[in-house]
């Protein structure tokens, strides 16, 4: 699976861009804030109808205009797939595949497998929950087709009984609606918390080897799935906190709460790691992602890295690139030192300058 081409108008800095990839490695270099990572998100937005930094539609328009277009082309096993995304202001974006129209993200999904990778990802261990819960959802709804629309519902009810908890203050009548929202967000959170424990078995049957050969064997780990409830108490959990949550105005239990442990030879890294530990650790669940993905869709995902060589030591940035040698790469950075100093083959190389594109000979 790769990339071919992509088409901007109007999104982010790029009033009209055009490009064309290699299956190997490209690169995309220049100063900060001259559009490099825009280009990365176009690309992840196509591949998942999301934007990696959450971003709303609008913010993602070019100043100045009311609406935005992405046009990518991707090849997968020897078929040319072509995805048009139109983003506007204040509606719903639209999104075809090969010309055909789609109404829920989950029928992109699949068309194209991306791994996304930025230097923020490596401060995940030692961040809050929310950002783990993050990871979870975004490979989960690559690798699993029900789980976007599970975990959008459950979001959705989620958000209409804290309101309901909270219309409840000013209305006690309204608290006999309760069992309604409580039956709902149940049955969905069991799904999401079910499904997460699944994926979280996957992940330890990968991580080990990676992490092993990382640290040259001498570090061991394991990743633990930490539930705020089990699917078998959460009906029970939501009768009991109740009253709870009638006085906070909040839902208190589900999985919007849950979280994962990442253990270094048997010793909880997320408090009591080394930054160095925690970021090795980060690297080997970004590199679990590509051998998930491989796995799943017997084929190999497109790998974007978004400046994030730089943030790592010389034998960590040696084990990366050399480990994606077999992958479409598509890297930012902000000069082409790293490269030429590992000899690491380089297909395509593009200079950014505010929102302009140049290939470079």
């Amino acid at each position: 699976m790769y990339i071919e081409s992509v088409q901007l108008k109007n999104f982010r800095n790029y009033e009209f861009l055009e490009m064309t990839f290699d299956q190997g490695t490209n690169i995309l270099y220049g100063d900060n804030a001259q559009g490099k990572t825009n280009i990365l998100e176009s690309l992840y937005l196509c591949g998942t109808s999301k934007s990696h930094k959450s971003s709303k539609d609008k913010e993602m328009i070019r100043f100045g205009e009311e609406e935005a277009h992405i046009r990518l082309f991707v090849r997968k096993n020897g078929i040319s797939y072509k995805i048009d995304m139109h983003l506007k202001k204040n509606k719903a974006k639209g999104v075809a595949v090969n010309g055909i129209p789609i109404r829920r993200a989950r029928e992109l999904l699949g068309v194209l497998n991306l791994v996304f990778f930025s230097p923020e990802d490596l401060n995940i261990i030692k961040s809050g929950p929310a950002d783990r819960r993050k990871f979870m959802d975004l490979e989960l709804c690559q690798l699993e087709s029900m789980y976007i629309a599970d975990i959008s519902a459950y979001n959705h009810i989620l958000q209409q009984r804290n309101k309901l908890l909270k219309d409840i203050f000013f209305n006690p009548s309204l608290q006999s609606t309760l069992d309604i929202w409580d039956t709902q967000l149940a049955d969905y959170g069991k799904k999401i918390i079910l499904t997460r424990r699944k994926f979280i078995e996957e992940l330890n049957s990968v991580i080990h080897d990676i992490h092993n050969n990382l640290t040259g064997g001498n570090e061991k780990i394991e990743i633990g799935y930490e539930p705020d409830v089990t699917e078998d108490e959460f009906s029970e959990k939501l009768r009991s906190l109740r009253e709870r949550d009638l006085k906070t105005r909040t839902t208190n239990a589900g999985p919007h709460r849950d979280d994962f442990c990442v253990k270094v030879n048997e010793i909880d890294i997320r408090k009591f790691g080394s930054q160095g530990q925690q970021r090795t650790a980060a690297l080997s669940l970004k590199l679990s992602e590509i051998y998930l993905v491989k796995k799943r869709i017997h084929d190999t995902p497109v790998l974007l890295l978004d400046d994030v060589l730089s943030e790592l030591d010389s034998s960590r940035q040696n084990y990366l690139l050399d480990s994606i040698h077999d992958i479409q790469t598509i890297i930012t950075c902000t000069g082409l030192d790293d490269f030429v100093s590992h000899q690491f083959e380089i297909n395509r190389v593009f200079h950014v300058v505010k929102g302009n594109v140049f290939e470079k000979e």
